[in-house]
């Protein structure tokens, strides 16, 4: 969807503080739901994302006769909605802003680099913690709940798992040169997410090293966080308390830090402004 973003108004305080920085990214954050919400398909989508995410799954689990699994579902919906809406949307979103100068006239103004990633994937980042509430509370009234052992590793779990995929589109549209083109660069990644996680297959199933290796991959520590907290399982499908879903926290939490790190790295390195020529 090509469109112009409205102008960032200047902030009329000392450009260093806390306080503009924080306007700054409100304005341009603003803006960029305002295109969201004109953009017809992104809203109908937005929408029905965890509708059939909950019908399929409601259907699933009504065929063999079991009752849906709230907090396994909301885990689940976590790193789905990061994937697939998070990572994928922001590829497409910085690729359409960079291929129409967007980026590089922003970056003649008072917006520093960060506050123009961080206020272009604000608006994305709200769809995605909408969509997981959605589903939560879906689950939570059509199937069986139960209070989640841990509310703070969750919370962790997205707020990681949100940054990392903002960085990680970010490296991806190095190589993504037009927005149509997000659909094949982003499929690696959303495919080793999505069937190497434990979203499709749990990792307990699998052979222990075979399991080792594909929890070192970038959604696993956010998933294993998530169902720590919400259903109080281990990545090896052991049942823990609280004091035990702490004690297996350090790793998975370790690996989304490290994954941050080099993400953040790469992403610094090869980010492109300005379309190729």
């Amino acid at each position: 969807m090509t469109a112009t973003l409205p102008a960032v108004p200047p902030s009329s305080n000392d450009l260093g503080s806390r306080g503009s920085a924080r306007r700054r990214v409100l304005a341009l954050s603003s803006a960029e739901i305002r295109l969201l919400l004109r953009n017809r398909t992104a809203v109908v989508n937005s929408v029905l994302g965890p509708v059939l995410l909950l019908g399929t799954v409601g259907a699933i689990a009504v065929s063999n006769g079991l009752d849906l699994d709230g907090p396994g579902l909301t885990a689940s919906a976590i790193g789905i909605a990061l994937i697939m809406v998070t990572y994928y949307n922001l590829v497409t979103t910085f690729v359409a802003r960079r291929e129409e100068l967007v980026l590089q006239r922003m970056r003649t103004g008072e917006l520093t680099d960060g506050e123009i990633v961080l206020g272009t994937a604000v608006p994305t980042l709200l769809v995605t913690v909408v969509q997981i509430l959605v589903v939560g509370v879906g689950a939570a009234v059509l199937g069986r709940w139960s209070a989640p052992v841990d509310v703070v590793l969750p919370l962790l779990a997205l707020l990681g798992g949100g940054a990392l995929m903002v960085v990680l589109a970010a490296a991806t549209t190095s190589f993504t040169r037009t927005v149509e083109a997000a659909q094949f660069t982003t499929l690696p990644l959303v495919f080793a997410a999505t069937s190497l996680s434990g979203l499709l297959v749990p990792l307990s199933g699998l052979p222990e090293p075979v399991a080792r290796v594909f929890r070192l991959l970038p959604l696993n520590p956010v998933i294993e966080l998530s169902r720590l907290g919400l259903v109080g399982e281990t990545w090896g499908g052991h049942a823990v308390d609280t004091a035990g879903a702490w004690a297996a926290a350090p790793v998975p939490l370790a690996l989304l830090a490290g994954w941050l790190v080099v993400g953040a790295v790469v992403a610094r390195r090869v980010f492109r402004w300005a379309p190729r020529r």
